[in-house]
């Protein structure tokens, strides 16, 4: 059966972040490929994680045989290196690659000089920060093309040669040979974990530093629009969003964030353990590591604290799952039927995908917290429970085509590429909007 333990925030996409690969959502997959779109990228066959070299661990001096061994505390064990392998890490093998391949249409027609430059006049455009493998937007460049729709791109793995300059003055850019008006700005995968520098050295930290200062001001920029309102976005964590939903009305699990979660059971029965960050981490850039939910073993948990928090909740019996994806005002429901919180990632081809309807109550409840939210595009994660539903959380970074090639439709594409067209009309000849 299936039950609370889903879910895929963003972060970097449904499950998982972007990649054309055979994995759901989190990467798209290759398969999820519409008939138009212009390009052909070649998945990544998925690659061992390199082996890493032992810790190192350096041997204090023995004490005197004559002093008795000093009993080993938990402060004694505080490195992470010494603990046992966290909960959440223990088992998974999950990895792909991310590859920093440009696949935008609008990129490589722009980039191989076959339109022809206006004269000096800025363009006005959709400007999208994301990175290279982020499908959803490079579908979303031949969409835009297809009305009419100059959109630019600032990928965060193909930003160090970028030729770029930010007026603060104007709302203009100057991108390589091009002089754009971006209208309207969407930031979705844009994360500095992804940025092909090394932290570590004195040169990484400064790259990092420097194009994280100018993503967060890009995508807050006053006098520029933006598709999810990072003003209003940045800090809707699962947590917060457990929190609004309740007091929108919604049923939402039993929940606890604990480094202890062998002494937590949320509703005392069966709970999962889920992170409270990112469900890919990204330890070097373009190689991604799963961290997906699982089972609440009290064996494993045994009574060593975690390294960090996570979250504990209470297992919920489902007999399915529903994603809404929210585009505008418009709600777009799929059900989703799989037996494990992970087999979306690790078992795609067993989760089966069809079109569903949504309550009319539920669904303006859901309407309701976007508008409190600031969000225009989005997807939320519940479960059918005993002719309940109960709220799992929203994806702001949400991917669609893989759900819409499991059900055989392009509804939610078809949905973003007519709203963002016609936002980006509504803007450009208002001048600016907010």
């Amino acid at each position: 059966m299936r039950g609370a333990g889903r879910d895929g925030q963003d972060n970097p996409l449904p499950p998982g972040p972007l990649v054309d690969h055979a994995l759901p959502d989190r990467p798209p997959l290759a398969a999820t490929r519409t008939p138009t779109a212009p390009l052909t990228p070649q998945a990544p066959a998925p690659l061992a994680p390199a082996a890493q070299p032992p810790a190192a661990h350096h041997a204090a001096a023995q004490p005197p045989a004559t002093r008795p061994p000093a009993p080993q505390s938990l402060i004694s064990r505080s490195r992470i290196t010494d603990r046992p392998a966290p909960l959440l890490l223990q088992g998974q093998d999950y990895f792909f690659r991310a590859p920093a391949t440009c696949l935008d249409f609008q990129e490589r027609v722009h980039g191989g000089d076959l339109v022809a430059d206006p004269g000096g006049e800025p363009v006005p455009c959709v400007l999208v920060l994301a990175r290279a493998a982020d499908m959803e937007m490079n579908e979303l460049s031949l969409a835009l093309a297809e009305h009419g729709v100059r959109m630019a791109r600032i990928d965060v793995d193909r930003c160090l040669d970028l030729a770029l300059t930010v007026h603060v003055d104007t709302p203009i850019i100057e991108l390589d040979r091009w002089l754009l008006r971006p209208v309207l700005v969407w930031r979705r995968h844009f994360d500095l974990t992804a940025l092909p520098v090394d932290p570590r050295t004195v040169a990484g930290a400064y790259a990092r530093t420097q194009w994280q200062a100018l993503a967060d001001w890009l995508a807050t920029r006053a006098d520029w629009s933006h598709v999810n309102p990072a003003r209003h976005t940045a800090h809707l964590d699962r947590l917060t969003q457990l929190t609004d939903a309740a007091a929108f009305g919604l049923r939402v699990p039993r929940t606890a964030v604990t480094t202890w979660p062998g002494r937590n059971r949320p509703g005392g029965g069966p709970c999962v353990v889920k992170s409270t960050g990112h469900h890919l981490l990204e330890p070097r850039p373009g190689a991604l590591h799963g961290l997906f939910p699982r089972p609440l073993d009290v064996n494993r948990a045994g009574e060593t604290p975690e390294p960090a928090p996570v979250i504990v909740q209470q297992y919920l019996d489902a007999d399915h799952e529903l994603r809404v994806f929210v585009v505008g005002e418009r709600l777009i429901t799929y059900r989703v039927r799989k037996d494990d919180p992970a087999q979306l990632w690790v078992d795609p081809e067993a989760v089966t995908v069809d079109r569903a309807h949504l309550p009319l109550a539920l669904g303006e409840r859901l309407l309701a917290l976007t508008r409190h939210w600031r969000l225009q595009v989005a997807a939320f994660d519940l479960l059918a429970v005993e002719g309940e539903h109960v709220f799992l959380e929203v994806n702001v970074n949400c991917d669609w085509r893989w759900f819409e090639h499991r059900a055989g439709t392009t509804e939610v594409s078809d949905a973003v590429h007519a709203w963002v067209a016609a936002r980006f009309e509504e803007l450009r000849y208002a001048g600016q909007g907010r």
